[in-house]
């Protein structure tokens, strides 16, 4: 018994929040469902991206009906690499890593072959609406596929690592890299085996990283260190963070980005619920940054530039331990 109150006075020092005061203090009071579709629907997002400047791997196709498929085979005839992906997927189901092609098949990115019968299925699946929120019909998207930044080479299981920062009111108050691993099948999804790891938001440095219930300063696969890795571009990702906040017109949203070696950092999507796992890969609770935004709210100090936001975040969101 008082084990377990140690650990429940343990999380109210740090922090801490659930899901239950994530959706009731947050989501539900700062993100109008009206706004919804900017974020549940990877098209409109990516469009809403361009019109403001803000970065984002190249849309090739958009397949929206089964008489499209076999189209987008001549679409697509003269590139090896792609990705398609959902619009109104979640959790990475449904997206489909496409890293070559011998002969008619295409090679997945874990590198079995594909033949394009497989291909037609997993596309007609999605119209379905199979990975779609709610398995209502979807559309899917067909893109660019991310040449990984260097710098994550020793860490990631051939898939793509990707960055989500969490957004209040605009204002970045936490982040953490996902890095693919074999478990996860180079997914950088956390409930499919993925690694999250900790950012300290004046830095960009990464700290400590969870997989699963454990932490680790390793990466499971290629043992190499996840620690003290200094993402590349730093102060540009959170200053795009920042602008999402005025794209979405949601007040607590969570931004992921591709790290892409020639093109920079560009915005993969958005989430309107972001996870609470990033607590636990930055060994901090979100719950004290998030009342020292709500407290400049209160005050009417809030700041309509995204400059001034981020300045503020680097001096008061130090990721500590």
């Amino acid at each position: 018994m008082y084990g377990l109150l140690r650990t429940a006075r343990r999380l109210r020092e740090i922090g801490l929040i659930g899901i239950g005061e994530r959706n009731a203090n947050y989501v539900l009071r700062y993100n109008q469902r009206k706004f919804y579709p900017r974020v549940d629907d990877k098209l409109i997002t990516k469009e809403l991206a361009l019109e403001a400047g803000l970065p984002v791997p190249e849309l090739y196709a958009v397949v929206r009906a089964e008489h499209e498929i076999a189209q987008l085979h001549e679409t697509l005839a003269t590139r090896d690499q792609f990705v398609v992906k959902p619009a109104h997927g979640s959790g990475g189901d449904g997206i489909l890593v496409i890293s070559g092609r011998r002969g008619d098949k295409y090679r997945r990115s874990n590198g079995q072959l594909m033949p394009c019968s497989e291909f037609d299925h997993h596309l007609s699946n999605g119209l379905s609406g199979l990975f779609s929120l709610g398995g209502q019909p979807d559309h899917l998207l067909v893109e660019y596929c991310v040449q990984f930044d260097p710098i994550f080479d020793q860490v990631s299981y051939r898939g793509v690592p990707d960055v989500r920062i969490i957004v209040f009111l605009g204002y970045p108050v936490m982040a953490m890299i996902r890095l693919p691993t074999r478990m996860s099948d180079g997914k950088a999804n956390l409930h499919q085996g993925a690694i999250g790891v900790g950012i300290d938001i004046p830095t960009g440095m990464t700290r400590r990283g969870v997989w699963g219930t454990e932490i680790i300063r390793e990466h499971p696969d290629t043992e190499r260190s996840i620690v003290g890795l200094t993402i590349p571009r730093w102060d540009d990702l959170l200053m795009m963070s920042s602008c999402c906040y005025e794209l979405s017109q949601l007040g607590y949203v969570g931004v992921d980005f591709v790290l892409d070696r020639n093109l920079g950092p560009m915005i993969l999507e958005l989430n309107a619920r972001p996870g609470l796992a990033i607590q636990i890969a930055n060994g901090n609770g979100l719950g004290h940054r998030l009342a020292k935004v709500e407290a400049l709210e209160r005050s009417g100090g809030l700041s309509a530039n995204a400059e001034e936001r981020v300045e503020f975040a680097k001096r008061n969101f130090p990721t500590l331990g």
